[in-house]
């Protein structure tokens, strides 16, 4: 039992199959050590075990806020899912924005725990602190939206006022091991396959009907005075403030033409470095141009709306409209909303620049529930396929840039409905191993890289290689640094100090994921300012230094977590491409590689591991206890399980 300020000290922990419903507390010293949301939540999967099929009934299911998740906090609307990956095998938590998370806030819950597996279809209905499983069976087999109409129908609520919705559409409920959870505003939990383990359990949905009580700081005078420094560095800096030019005005995909400009784009599945970049004559190869996906090509052209999330300033999403022939048939589409790293991995790493159809894609992936980026990479990863004669007996393939096959293909991996799609809805790693394309794979422990080439950004291949939840730019976002120049701007040429950069900022974000924050805050803001709003919530009296030591706790929790499952040095790799092909580029870009080895070397030396594997000094250093299932394999890394 916990009464620290910005908790409720009720979670949920439901058993679908014996459709049961307990309520528990929040123990003090783990809300203490591990914050909430990310923290707490990784925390729960890692007592439920690491031994255990991510699709199958004991694996974890978590929906988890945090304490300042529902205040007055800037951009604290996020809510974090967390359990074990069935696309990597690791640990994972996805975040959405939107209102999910400070709904279930003022429902009363700090977080639900979902176990077991249901006999029939059911969704969750939560609402002044109680939980209900209801029917979903006429839910089955629909899209996110159709399913989150009926739903809103069902009960008495309303979307943009009481009401939020999490749902899986069919790739979820398929198994498509990046299946994701779709809120009523098409915020995705994307990465890991979050929805297929939702969907594993044959949980349709989570639904949270609330008030809008907005809990109050334990320390008012230290939260506001937070708040306050807050909101004016927010307001100050160049990326944040409303209508400066940055995520106010363009979004997320303000950073297409940055990356492009600076040969960090990848590019036909990660051969090129931008769309401008010189290439062999290929006639079959179309000729594109990066610019017609940008945030400033979309603003001028097919903008309709601006949302934006529970007290948030920045409103960096874009709703977008637009009208498209595919096959004979005019399609009206109005979606939300066209991220950058979703238009990247649906565009130019799939060589087409279609502003329009990349829309109906980016659509469709939230409608059947499908991870853009995974979705995106995996097609891109086929396109090189085909081009190689991989997929010759699997039957046409995809070519490079075929927007009307790649549109109907989604919907073809979604429902597994057939051989080639079948392969493409295990991710990367398992389709490279089953025809042998290794050499097309762009991933990560099996998570495909966003939106951020290693050659053109050192940071960024250290981060992606050390990644606990696979490739991943979110985990430490070093771009922050080597593109926007925060806090302070450094060559993204240069592999020195990445590894030590890196390590920051996985730490940073380990603690505004747990708050559940949004990552732009960091933008902006610092340690002084989480520190303040952090103790003013809660009531405690943290140092900066013990914020910091918090974050490092989660990341080192995770990575134990991890080497349980049999992952250590060997895997915090990437693609040769990147470790052996020099950029085509001009000026500081030409030649450059990723020097993985090197950034590793330093970044262990940092986190005190032993070629990847945290050792016993320092999970007793940071005070984690041992779990279940104690003792790294000392035999090397061994490949996650199929089951």
């Amino acid at each position: 039992m916990t009464d620290i300020g910005g908790f409720h000290d009720r979670v949920a922990r439901v058993d679908l199959s014996g459709r049961d419903v307990r309520y528990e507390g929040i123990d003090t010293e783990d809300a203490k050590k591990y914050i909430g949301a990310r923290g707490l939540g990784v925390k729960y999967v890692f007592e439920q075990g690491p031994d255990v099929d991510p699709l199958g009934p004991d694996n974890l299911l978590a929906f988890m806020n945090g304490p300042l998740t529902g205040t007055q906090t800037t951009m604290s609307g996020r809510i974090a899912v967390c359990t074990k990956s069935p696309l990597t095998g690791t640990v994972t938590d996805s975040h959405h924005g939107g209102w999910s998370g400070a709904r279930l806030k003022w429902a009363g819950f700090d977080g639900l725990l979902f176990e077991g597996q249901a006999d029939d279809p059911v969704y969750a209905y939560v609402e002044d602190g109680e939980v209900e499983l209801r029917d979903a069976s006429d839910l089955w087999g629909q899209g996110v939206h159709d399913t989150l109409d009926d739903i809103e129908g069902e009960v008495e609520g309303q979307y943009g006022k009481n009401l939020s919705a999490m749902a899986i559409g069919q790739g979820g409920e398929n198994g498509v091991r990046f299946g994701c959870i779709i809120n009523e505003d098409d915020r995705a939990s994307g990465r890991g396959g979050t929805g297929a383990v939702m969907g594993s359990k044959n949980l349709k949905a989570v639904v949270v009907k609330s008030s809008t009580k907005m809990p109050k700081p334990a320390d008012p005078e230290t939260f506001q005075e937070g708040h306050k420094q807050a909101m004016r560095a927010i307001q100050e800096s160049d990326v944040t403030a409303p209508n400066e030019g940055g995520l106010s005005q363009f979004g997320t995909n303000v950073l297409m033409n940055i990356t492009e400009e600076m040969d960090g784009l990848p590019t036909r599945n990660g051969r090129y470095t931008s769309t401008s970049s010189e290439a062999e004559e290929d006639p079959d190869v179309p000729n594109i141009d990066s610019e017609k996906v940008s945030g400033e090509n979309v603003r001028e052209n097919i903008l309709v709306d601006e949302p934006t999330c529970h007290s948030c300033p920045v409103a960096c999403k874009k709703e977008v409209e637009v009208d498209v022939h595919h096959k004979g048939e005019e399609m009206n589409v109005r979606m939300e909303s066209y991220e950058y790293e979703s238009a990247w991995a649906l565009g130019p790493n799939s060589m087409t620049d279609e502003r329009d159809k990349i829309a109906v894609m980016l659509d469709r992936c939230n409608d059947l529930g499908v991870d853009t980026i995974e979705m995106g990479n995996i097609m891109a990863m086929a396109m090189e396929a085909t081009e190689k004669g991989y997929l010759d007996d699997l039957g046409d393939g995809i070519d490079w840039g075929d927007s009307e096959t790649m549109i109907d293909m989604i919907e073809r991996v979604a429902h597994r409905e057939d051989d080639l799609a079948d392969l493409l809805s295990k991710g990367q790693r398992r389709m490279a191993e089953e025809i042998g394309a290794h050499d097309c794979r762009l991933d990560v422990k099996g998570q495909a890289i966003a939106a951020y080439d290693p050659r053109a950004m050192k940071g960024m291949g250290i981060g992606y290689a050390t990644s606990n939840r696979g490739a991943c730019h979110l985990r430490g976002y070093t771009p922050a640094a080597e593109i926007l120049g925060i806090p302070e701007k450094v060559d993204p040429y240069d592999w020195k100090g990445k590894g030590e950069l890196c390590a920051t900022f996985q730490d940073m974000h380990a603690i505004s994921d747990s708050f559940d924050i949004c990552k732009f805050n960091a933008f902006a803001e610092g340690v002084e300012e989480y520190v303040l709003q952090y103790n003013g919530m809660t009531g405690l009296d943290y140092s900066e230094d013990e914020l910091l030591e918090a974050g490092e706790r989660i990341y080192n929790l995770e990575r134990y977590y991890n080497n349980l499952n049999g992952f250590d040095g060997e895997d915090d790799t990437l693609p040769d491409r990147f470790l052996e092909d020099g950029i085509r580029g001009q000026g500081a870009s030409e030649g450059q590689y990723c020097e993985l080895d090197e950034m590793k070397a330093e970044y262990y030396e940092v986190r005190d591991w032993e070629d990847g594997v945290v050792p016993d000094e320092k999970l007793d250093e940071l005070g984690i206890e041992l779990g279940p299932g104690t003792g790294v394999s000392s035999g090397g890394a061994a490949a996650p399980s199929d089951d």
